[in-house]
């Protein structure tokens, strides 16, 4: 399902040829130029959902045009959702000419020519994108079209939401089975969907599974930002959220815990992560909890034990003693 791609298995002349052709199978078919040309130092990491695809990619700089002539040819009747994450330049499509900076999200149709002109850094994550069909998205074609190539903000609101689901996606994509894909593609296409409805106002144009798939994501987002502040409840984040504790305890049937279980389980997981990193080894247990909004340490204990079946300073210790044997780097 994950796929790893670098431009450095050939010589340098022949790198930037190597891309086009790696991103036309990927992607589109588009041609591609840069100022880099003679040493086109550049990677991809795709992950295959079916009819959905998710890519990062890292480049220097890099012009793509899709033409008339090349639509003639192939035309995969698909979307392509770049997120920016770190580069900026421009896009033309349909007599728009706007500029790109990171944390946009911008989208494209591949049935109408665009040029895009963006520069990066090569040894950093440049963009994720998202290529899936047009007939997929759960919007009209007619609305989508209004928003091609005018960016979004991916630093907030929705747009935030779906950037942080994507690069979940690529970096725990080692993690996925085949069994999981289905559910993947679907949500992602429902987020996207609830992306660019949101810009346009036009959230009823989606499918209640759709929207429902949306609140769920805001939700686990709003967790996730949360979960330092111990006075957080179930109620607080239906507060927040306009929704009644009923609707909230709905949403999670579906993840098969409840509100507060979630809650703890995301505390407990950032607990587990910092135990084990080298960095905060001199951190006392108690104030790592407290750090994640747990701050009994007593409970912290009984709850740890419970979830990994050791205590928190025994699975420290025992990460402590894993990172020494092997001799690498511990988790991060």
């Amino acid at each position: 399902m994950v796929t790893e791609f670098s431009t450095r298995v050939v010589g340098a002349p022949e790198r930037l040829a190597l891309w086009e052709e790696a991103t036309t199978r990927s992607h589109m078919r588009h041609h591609v130029h840069s100022n880099n040309a003679e040493d086109f130092r550049a990677k991809m990491r795709g992950l295959d959902l079916g009819d959905v695809q998710v890519a990062a990619l890292a480049y220097p700089h890099m012009t793509i045009a899709r033409t008339r002539t090349l639509i003639r040819q192939s035309d995969p009747e698909v979307y392509v959702l770049c997120v920016s994450l770190a580069c900026e330049g421009h896009i033309s499509l349909g007599g728009r000419d706007r500029a790109v900076h990171p944390g946009d999200l911008v989208v494209t149709d591949s049935s109408l020519p665009f040029q895009v002109d963006l520069r990066a850094d090569p040894d950093r994550w440049s963009q994720v994108t998202v290529r899936c069909p047009r007939k997929l998205l759960p919007l009209p074609e007619e609305q989508v079209r209004k928003q091609l190539a005018v960016p979004i903000s991916g630093v907030s609101g929705m747009g935030a939401v779906f950037t942080r689901w994507l690069a979940n996606l690529v970096t725990r994509g080692d993690e996925l089975t085949p069994a999981d894909v289905p559910v993947l593609a679907s949500a992602t296409l429902d987020l996207l969907g609830s992306v660019v409805a949101g810009v346009l106002g036009s959230e009823k144009a989606l499918s209640p599974e759709a929207r429902r798939t949306a609140l769920r994501a805001r939700v686990m987002a709003f967790v996730e930002e949360h979960l330092v502040d111990p006075a957080m409840t179930p109620q607080m984040i239906a507060d927040a959220h306009y929704i009644s504790l009923r609707h909230l305890q709905q949403l999670f049937a579906g993840e098969g815990v409840s509100p507060a279980a979630w809650i703890r389980q995301r505390r407990l997981e950032r607990c587990r992560r910092d135990l084990a990193d080298p960095d905060l080894r001199g951190r006392p247990v108690q104030v790592i909890a407290a750090r994640w909004g747990i701050g009994s340490p007593a409970h912290f204990s009984r709850l740890f034990r419970a979830a990994y079946g050791i205590s928190p300073r025994d699975y420290r210790e025992a990460e402590s003693k894993a990172c020494a044997d092997r001799q690498l780097p511990c988790a991060d």
